[in-house]
């Protein structure tokens, strides 16, 4: 465990080196998370004004689930469209060049498709993963957590493959999967992650905004803090994630790592599993 804290530390420090030598980095989780919100908005309002989202009668099981898939598949959109810009810009800055925030967008733009059709697959298993927590209870949700862990696993390097290799999501699927057993191995988990000492600096931060509250008695404020500090570390460990990924698949693809990442973090990037060899 400890081993793993320090690994993700030592990775946080060098994505952050990275992120502020290239801040421009931080403007695609930024208009990612605007354009999430706007879809966010654009579903519940109809939802919250005839009463279907507190009410569950308002919609039946098919009806519920097909909003369902389509929200699923328009935030991936987003999201997948902004990252795919942000890895454009990153995979040039990891190789000794300069993309602008327009290459990133134009980049992404010029694989619209490939991104539309795996923001489709990534909602399907989105929506599988949902209906067996909504009805399978604690067996769905032991399901959920190994189905998903296995699934973002495996397609790790979708996303760098898609747009860096110009290859189909099909193609790519199987390219992350051999990519990762080749560099890797079969037996392994996910290892130490940049979101864990986010978390940690998250709960960190929760607790000092419950203490200005108590201190001030102003709960809007404290409100308006912790909207604050997640929206700002949700945008900057994005960037940093895009940068460890762009960085991991550098090395998967060629077998090394970027001048700027020590070998070590990038090769302990996955953890054996428990008794394998």
């Amino acid at each position: 465990m400890f081993e793993s804290i320090g690994r993700s530390l030592a990775l946080v420090k060098t994505s952050w080196d990275i992120l502020m030598d290239d801040k421009k980095l931080l403007v695609f989780p930024v208009l990612s998370g605007i354009v999430s919100l706007f879809v966010i908005l654009t579903f519940a309002l109809p939802l919250l004004l005839t009463g279907s989202f507190m009410n569950n009668t308002g919609l039946g099981p098919i009806a519920f689930y097909g909003l369902l898939f389509v929200f699923y598949a328009v935030s991936y959109f987003v999201v997948i469209f902004f990252n795919t810009a942000l890895i454009t810009c990153v995979n040039a800055r990891l190789n000794g060049k300069e993309a602008t925030i327009n290459d990133g967008l134009s980049n992404a733009t010029k694989h619209i498709g490939s991104i539309f059709a795996w923001a489709l697959i990534s909602a399907t298993v989105g929506l599988i993963l949902q209906v067996l927590e909504d009805n399978f209870g604690f067996i769905g949700q032991i399901a959920v957590a190994l189905i998903g862990g296995a699934w973002s696993l495996v397609t790790f390097f979708v996303v760098p493959i898609l747009i860096l290799e110009d290859k189909g999501v099909v193609d790519s699927v199987n390219d992350s999967v051999s990519l990762i057993r080749k560099t890797w191995g079969e037996s392994i988990v996910g290892g130490g992650s940049i979101f864990l000492v986010f978390l940690v600096i998250g709960i960190v931060a929760c607790l000092g905004i419950v203490g200005i509250m108590v201190v001030t008695g102003s709960f809007l404020l404290a409100v308006a803090l912790f909207i604050l500090v997640v929206a700002v570390l949700a945008v900057v460990a994005s960037a940093m994630q895009g940068i460890f990924v762009t960085a991991l698949y550098t090395y998967a693809k060629t077998g090394k790592a970027p001048t700027s990442f020590n070998k070590d973090l990038i090769e302990n990037a996955f953890l054996p599993k428990q008794g394998s060899t």
